[in-house]
Formats: C-alpha cells, structure tokens, sequence
C-alpha cells in the first residue's frame, strides 16, 4: 500500500452560501478526481448523503422506521432535508448523470470517454441543499444552530469496486482523503467551528469564511448564533462542546492534555494542528451505563464523567479523521483500537471506579456483585450478557446488518476486549506496538484490519489463526470447565474440557484465597486434555479468574483442592450477575393485586440472574389482604438456546398457581407445557414465531352444598402457534389456537393488523374465526363470547373475573368476539366470526366499530355490531371505550351509560419493558 502522493490526491472547490430564513444551502463544487486505480473508469459514483433526508422512502427513512424512529418518516416538508441538483458537468463534455429512486444519496455520473488510469477529470457541480431538523440524526439545524456533516458531494472510493453505501444514520461514510478549498458565505454575526484553517471577510449582511485543509477526510462544520463550543491550546488545538459537570477551564485543558499524550503514546501524533470534537460524536457513541445511571445519584464525580466522554468522543474523532477504511465492512478494528484504549486509559488513572459509580457505596446496593464491577469490567459482562441469549452476531458482520444493540455496544466491547485478550496472551507489548505501527502506516491511506493482521502475526511467534479465524468471523463462544483435579505428593493432574466448537489460548490460575499464585497460558485444547502442573500455595485452581477473554460460563471454572467441593446457597435480595462460587437464590417483593383476593403481597424466590442459565424456577408465595389466604405461584423450567438452527429456543417445563376466581372462592391451575421459538430472520428484525403445548388442569372450589359442575375441574390439551411482526408502520400478529377436552374441542384464529397511515393516523383491524369441532357441554362457560371471555385457561389479567356487574366488570381484554358494548346473549356454543377496526381521528381518540356473526346449536345466526369513541393511551396497555350506536340502539341515551363505559389496563412491568426496548434488541 503506497501513500498516494499530493499530485494525486483528489481536490474539491466550494462555494456555499448558507440562507438561514430558508435553511438552505447554496452550493457551487468543484472537483478534481484522480483515477488512482489501475482500471479506467467509464463510470464514477458519488455520494450525496444529504438527500437522505428528501422524502419516507430512503434508506434512512426506512432504517430509522426499523430503529422504531418514525421522526423522519412523518416529518413535515419544512423539516426534512434534500437536495435539488441544477447541474453536473466536466471538462469531458458530459452532462449524463443519474440518480436511482431506490438510492437517492449516490449519484452516477457516466463520462464520455474513459477516466484513463493515473488521469483526472475536473467535475462541476451546481446545487441547492436544504437543511434538515436536527431530531433525525442530530445533524441539522435548530434555534439557529446547524451542525453541517455529510453536507456536500464527495467521491465513492474506487478500489477495484466501487464502495456505495447509502446513508443510514451510523456515522460511517467511506472518504477518500481531499485537499478542500471553502468559501462559506453566512449572515453576519454567525460564528463557525471547524478543524480548518480559516480567515474571514466581513460585507454587510454576510460574513465570508475562507476555509481551507490538505489531506483531509470528511469536513464537519458547525455554525451558531450563541458560541456553546470552546479552544484548548493544545497540540493540536482541540475545539469540543462535549457537555457534562461544570468544571474549569484549566481542569479541562489539564485532562485533554493528559488524553493526548496517552492517545500519541499508542497511537502518534495527529497529523494536524486543530481537532473538532462535537458533542454529537458523544451522544450518537455514548458511554452506555454512564448516560442511564439517574444523575440525582451523582453516581460519578465531575472530573471522571467528563474526562471519560471526551475521551470515547475525542480517541473516535483521532481515529475517523485520519485512517480511510470501510467502517461498514471493516468495523472491528477501530471500534477494537477505540476500547482498547478506553480500557487502558481507565485502568491507568481510575483503577477504583466502579461500573455503578458512588451507587455502588450505597447500603442495601453494595453487597450486589453487580456493585462490584469495577468499570473495565463491563465489557465483558455486557458481551456474556448478549452471548447467553444468542442475540451476539460476528465482528466482521456488516455493520448495517447488526442489531443496534450489537453495533453500538457488544460488538464494539467485544472487539476491544479480543485486542486485550490478545495483549495478555502475546504481552511484551506487541498489540500496542502492532497498534500504533498500524495507525502510522495507515494515515491518510486506504487500509483495512488485513494491515493489522500482517503487523501482529509477523511480531510473534504463536498462532494466532484461531483470532483472526473464529474469533473475528464467527459468533462461537468460549467455554472451557476444569472436569476434575487429582492431587499427587508434588504435583496436580488437571482435566480440562471445551464444551464448545472454538479451540482458544485459556489461562489457568492458583488462587489463595484471592491471591494469584500461579498463571498459565494453555493452548490447543480442543477437546478434553489433561496437564500437570507444580504443587504451589493455593488452594483453589480456577479458569480466566481474572475475565481476560470473553467466556460464556464462568460457573464450571473453579476446583477448591481442600475438602469437597462445595457451593454454599447465598440468598441476595433482588437479580444480580452471576457469583460462580455459591448457589445463589434471589428474592424479591412481589405485589399483584385481583377484586377477591385484594392486594397480593409476598417474597418471590428464583434462581434466574441477570444472565440467562438453563435450569430456573421460581416460587412465590403470597398472601390476599382481601381474602385473607396463603396463595401463590410456582415454575420449573429447563429451557436449551441452540446456536446455528432456525430454532431460538426449546422450554419446558411446569407452573402451578392458586388464588381466587370469586369471592372465598379460590382455583389451584396445573401446567405442564413445551414450546418451541423460532429465530427472526436477522436480528436487524422485530417478532417471530413460536409453537406450544400445554396440559391444563383446573380445580376451582365451589360454594358448600353446591353440586360441581363440568366448569368447576377440568383438563383441556392446548396446542398454539403464533406469529408477530410489530413493526412501527405495519404491525400483523397471529394464532391460531386449538383446545382439546372431554366434553369439547375448539380450533380459533385470531388476525390483528395495525397501520399507520400516510398522514400518520392508526388504522387497527382484527379478524377472530372460532368453531367447535365437538361439543358436549351444558353451560356456556367454554362458548365463544362477544364481549367478555371466561379465560378458564387463566391467561388473562382479570382484576375481576367473576364479575357481571361492577366497575371491575368493565375490564375488556381484546380476545374472542372483542366486542365492547355488553349484550344479553353473548355467547356461542357453535361458531363465531367477528371483525374489530378502529381508526385514529387525533392523537389518540380514535373511532372503533364492531361487527360479528354467531351461532349457537338450534338457533339462527345471530348478528351484533357496535361502534364507539375509543382513548387508546397506550396501546394495548391502557385504552378506553365509549360506546356510541350498536345493536343496542343509541347507547349514551340509555340508562346507566357509565356502566357501559370499558377500560383496557396492564400491569404486567415485563409488557412494559418489552415495549420500551423495541427496536434495539
């Protein structure tokens, strides 16, 4: 790889006058394009990321709809962005270019004669860009302030392909290096921030920016009314906003010198005199953990906070400003050589910060283990965290293609966590050394992680295949037990086991109570193999007792040399990380409340920490304030989250539970059930599919002197598929559901379709088919029901189930016929068809309307419809119904019409939370 020399670096020209009245851009570019290949080029792309922002139908739309952003998507005119190009032409004559609906941010220009390699072509361009809001991406303009990124047209990088990406808010366009002459006409009194040399001239109303840089790599420019950003006279000079606890100029310039000369210590030097660090950068990569944490807790002291985000802001900016590789391709070196700074740096000056900060010091939170990670150790409890549910996905995966919880976090933690891994494993320095000789070799050039590969293996001696092979390109986890230890007079036999299908370095550890005694490396287990290793002072063998590799279980990884090996049970209140040497059960206060049984308090005993296992149970026993009984509910799991199969997980297991149906009248439920879950198609999508079954048996106790009845015990087989795809626009969910019983069977579907309209209104539509195949039963009690369902399976949340009068029997829970006025005759012991459908006026009022057929054995079929005013709050959380005209007639003229008023409400906090977390997981 050869450092393209000045004489053929590409140039480009502007001249840009930015309208504040109209947000716009005018903009007049010149080219130079060098054809630095060996090919010659008919053809050349360009990028024009800033008509991302044009209309709902760009890739950044869409990618932000998948992100559960619908900003852009509904935004007015005034507040997208865009560009109207008015012209393209060269010195070869040709005005040919074209832009493809699909991708309206890249351009082809299609020259006349070829591009010759080694030659130039001269490009003009005349445009007008408009600006848009900032809530998008954060780019953009409010309140007079415009953080300009990606603003203008620039080359595709050619490397025997061209190398097109549109824009999909990830801060990752691939650039060639430029040397830029700008001339930026803005209202006077406007000032600018930039990283390049400038100058201005000043002619009433415009004030001119004349600005210009060599060698350089995506141009951010901000310019304000109200200057919010400040100099270091530093080398080089560092202009930031990045915010945070107020602290003092001299401690602020006293800690950026310190991050450079940490930076240029494993890195170099920058290459030039000014750096630009907008608190943008911070926030679109923000130090997670840090930005949750309540700031009432002031969990973190002011100098750390703000060191720590200037410097994840200020070592991103080193590296995208300076080092021409495909971050969408070739994401993991840098977000490797980022965290593995972080790592360093905090490990050198804040050695005692813990993850949770001064939180972590409170009564009642310190004896947490999760209190006691230091903040290094983060890292690899958030990968565990990701591994043990599947949801991680390989390094050199497109970063496009990851979930944004793996592109904006695992990923990167795991990244820096294999350069560490790798630091430990090699020591004397080689990843730092390979790290900086990288960097240097890299400026300004176009490299990729191959580069770094050639460094670090040509500096050692050990293999490192198993890296860059199954590390890098897959998502194998390590897991490594100790099977079994024999003692001899002056020596151990240690057995070792892989449990997994990726052959790594593992390091084995005596420890002394937590003293290390002994260390060593082991290589090439691919299996199980045994070695032995000197007698010593330590009274425990342990597997990656210091986490330097990311491992999937580090419960196996232990041996005590003295006495059995035992696990004491460690009782913790509420779920924590994993401590593997104790059996640890979890406890909690569990609050529930139902009309009979009044408010249900109790402890809830589990074994399920924060990361997944594969046995769990939980057991809650609780007492009815209202009923003034012992109840409660009970589970047993075993549940296997297979890897590479469409199958995402296998559960079985048992539950049993026992409260009250009706007044002192109370229910003991049986289940054994299995399901399978299927995987998405990528984790980039929302939903899936899942397949049960389950056995339920009912025993409900009945008044005394009362003859039981068929409704009072019985068993049902319950086989169920289901199927959701809860987009933000279109959301469609199905089941089909099929029950088994002595006395009946029944086979239902239920259809749910939810539609965002073009002028963001909500269109919600719901089809239920329901037939009995057999039918012996004397009650209505298993019937299909218009408006209110019996739920004898148990799986709703009834305040109040046995109610038929009352406000608790008001509660609606959109299943069977999903009617919501209340009629005499709501049931169906034969079959029933209905449809649901309710549609947005404003915000949340909506109109709803109802219609079904039913029939029961002997009579015609029956017609019911209704229609209403509908409050949908939250959607499928908290909802009213106001019932208007239905079969009933005119309803709010009828008698008692607040009784016919229904309400939908969940308190169920894990729907809450699957909620909040759409779209990132």
């Amino acid at each position: 790889m050869s450092l393209v020399s000045h004489a053929q670096r590409n140039k480009t020209s502007i001249d840009a006058v930015l309208d504040f009245k109209n947000k716009e851009l005018q903009i007049q570019q010149k080219i130079i394009y060098y054809n630095t290949s060996n090919d010659n080029l008919d053809t050349l792309y360009f990028h024009n990321w800033a008509a991302a922002y044009k209309d709902r139908h760009t890739p950044l739309a869409k990618r932000l709809i998948e992100d559960y952003d619908k900003s852009l998507y509904f935004a007015k005119a005034e507040l997208r962005g865009g560009t109207v190009i008015k012209n393209i032409s060269s010195n070869y004559i040709s005005d040919k270019w074209y832009i493809d609906k699909k991708t309206p941010d890249i351009i082809k220009v299609i020259l006349n004669k070829p591009l010759k390699a080694k030659d130039s072509v001269v490009l003009s361009l005349t445009y007008l860009t408009k600006i848009p809001s900032s809530k998008f991406t954060r780019y953009g303009q409010e309140n007079n302030n415009y953080n300009l990124r990606y603003w203008y047209i620039s080359p595709a990088v050619y490397n025997g392909k061209w190398q097109l990406m549109s824009n999909l808010n990830m801060d990752d366009l691939y650039m060639e290096a430029s040397d830029y002459d700008i001339k930026f006409s803005v209202p006077q009194g406007v000032h600018i921030n930039t990283d390049l040399h400038y100058s201005k001239s000043v002619k009433p109303p415009l004030t001119t920016y004349h600005l210009t840089g060599k060698n350089r790599i995506d141009i951010e420019l901000n310019f304000n009314v109200v200057n919010d950003f400040v100099e270091f006279k530093t080398q080089p000079r560092i202009i930031t906003n990045v915010d945070g606890t107020i602290l003092s100029y001299p401690l602020k310039s006293e800690i950026i010198n310190r991050e450079l000369d940490f930076i240029k210590k494993h890195l170099g030097s920058y290459p030039h005199d000014k750096l630009l660090v907008n608190n943008i950068t911070y926030q679109n990569n923000p130090i997670y953990g840090l930005n949750q944490l309540p700031k009432m807790f002031n969990p973190f002291s002011g100098a750390f906070e703000w060191d720590i985000k200037m410097f994840k802001a200020l070592t991103r900016v080193y590296l995208e400003k300076t080092l021409l590789i495909n971050r969408r391709t070739d994401a993991w070196i840098l977000d490797g050589i980022q965290n593995f700074l972080m790592i360093k740096y905090v490990e050198k000056y804040y050695p005692e910060i813990k993850a949770m900060g001064n939180i972590s010091k409170i009564w009642g939170v310190r004896d947490f283990n999760i209190a006691k990670l230091s903040f290094n150790e983060k890292y690899p409890f958030v990968y565990q965290f990701a591994a043990r549910k599947n949801y991680d996905q390989p390094l050199t995966m497109r970063a496009d293609s990851l979930s944004n919880f793996n592109r904006k976090i695992v990923n990167k933690y795991k990244a820096g966590l294999g350069l560490q891994y790798l630091d430990q494993y090699l020591n004397d320095s080689i990843v730092s050394s390979s790290i900086k000789q990288f960097y240097n070799e890299s400026l300004h050039r176009k490299t990729s992680s191959y580069l770094f590969q050639k460094i670090i293996t040509q500096k050692t001696n050990k293999d490192l295949n198993w890296f860059f092979g199954d590390y890098l390109n897959s998502k194998k986890k390590i897991d490594y037990t100790i099977k079994k230890v024999k003692q001899t007079e002056d020596s151990v036999k240690v057995t070792i086991k892989n449990r997994r299908n990726i052959t790594v370095p593992i390091a084995l550890y005596g420890v002394n109570k937590k003293d290390i005694t002994f260390k060593k490396w082991i290589t090439n287990i691919d299996s199980t193999a045994t070695i032995t290793i000197p007698k010593g002072n330590y009274d425990r063998l342990s597997l990656n007792y210091e986490y330097l590799y990311p491992e999937l279980n580090l419960r196996d990884n232990w041996k005590n040399l003295k006495g059995l090996l035992n696990k004491p049970v460690q009782f913790r209140f509420f779920k924590d990380i994993e401590n593997p040497y104790y059996n640890q059960v979890f406890y909690n206060f569990y609050a529930g409340y139902n009309l009979y049984d009044g408010l249900i308090l109790g402890p809830s005993l589990y074994n399920e920490a924060i990361f997944k296992k594969k046995w769990l149970y939980k057991i809650t026993p609780t007492y009815g304030t209202n009923s003034g009984k012992i109840a409660g509910a009970a589970s047993f799991v075993y549940q296997h989250i297979p890897e590479e199969t469409s199958v995402y997980r296998y559960r079985i297991g048992i539950s049993a539970s026992n409260f009250h149906y009706d007044k002192d009248l109370s229910y003991f439920r049986f289940s054994p059930f299995a399901s399978v879950e299927f995987k998405r198609k990528t984790l980039r999508d929302v939903g899936g599919s899942a397949l049960s079954a389950r056995y339920i048996m009912v025993d409900k106790k009945i008044p005394e002197n009362t003859a039981r009845l068929e409704q009072d015990k019985y068993n049902i087989l319950n086989l169920r598929y289901g199927f959701s795809k809860p987009d933000i626009i279109q959301d469609l969910r199905y089941n089909l559901d099929l029950q088994l019983a002595n006395r009946f069977g029944k086979i239902a579907a239920d259809f749910r379709f939810r539609k965002l309209t073009d002028s963001n209104h909500q269109l919600d539509f719901r089809v239920f088919l329901g037939t009995f195949l057999y039918n012996n039963t004397t009650s209505d009690f298993f019937s299909f029901s218009l408006d209110r369902p019996s739920d004898y399976l148990f799986d709703y949340d009834y305040l109040g189930r046995s109610e038929t009068s009352g406000f608790m029997s008001q509660q609606i829970i959109i299943a069977e016929g999903g009617f919501k006025s209340i009629f005499e005759n709501p049931y169906a012991n034969r079959w029933m068809a209905s449809t649901n459908a309710s549609f947005s006026l404003w915000r949340w009022i909506e109109l709803y309307a109802d219609a079904g057929f039913y029939k029961n054995n002997g009579l015609k079929t029956n017609f019911k419809y209704d229609s209403g005013i509908r409050f949908n709050f939250v959607h499928n959380f908290l909802e009213l119904y106001f019932p208007l005209q239905s079969s009933l007639g005119f309803e709010p003229t009828q008698q008692d019409y607040a009784s016919k008023i229904r309400f939908v409400v969940t308190l169920n906090p894990d729907k809450l939370i699957g909620l909040i977390r759409r779209g990132f997981f």
